[in-house]
């Protein structure tokens, strides 16, 4: 699975606001919302079933790195979004480090192959350290899509900032 096929372009935030845990996550599914991906009706529902998830272990992975996600009925299909946090999020993260870079996903309950898929794309492109580092240098929307399009493409990521 590609990012193309499950990241919502709309919902890309590169500026999240957010600086605990039930907030970030908030805002996240929030940019869903507007996005147009996930009803007003499915928002709470969703933010309680990756608080519940969150309950698990935290999917504050490493390196100032989250991807929370859960399985839901509000969506037809697998969608996600990318944040980025210029301040960081304290996520309760395994390594204890703030988080400044989220994938958040959504899959419908029915399919879970496609969620499977998903993450395993999202952790294999997150081991490539240059991707990581230059996503979270991204300032627009714009620049995280093209990111994402590279990845999806196998392109090398030589863009860094200094």
């Amino acid at each position: 699975m590609r990012f193309s096929e499950f990241i919502v372009p709309g919902a890309i935030r590169t500026n999240l606001q957010a600086e605990e845990k039930e907030a970030a996550i908030r805002e996240m599914v929030k940019a869903l919302v507007d996005a147009g991906v996930v009803s007003h009706e499915n928002f709470e529902g969703i933010v309680k079933a990756i608080l519940r998830r969150e309950e698990l272990g935290s999917t504050g992975i490493w390196r100032g790195i989250a991807v929370p996600h859960t399985k839901h009925p509000g969506v037809q299909r697998v969608v996600g979004m990318v944040a980025i946090s210029r301040t960081g999020v304290d996520f309760n993260s395994l390594d204890g480090e703030r988080v400044h870079l989220f994938f958040l996903l959504v899959s419908p309950p029915d399919r879970p192959g496609d969620h499977l898929r998903a993450l395993e794309h999202i952790a294999r492109q997150l081991r490539d350290e240059t991707f990581t580092r230059v996503l979270k240098q991204a300032q627009t929307p714009e620049e995280v899509q093209q990111l994402l399009q590279e990845a999806d493409n196998g392109q090398p990521r030589v863009r860094a900032r200094s």
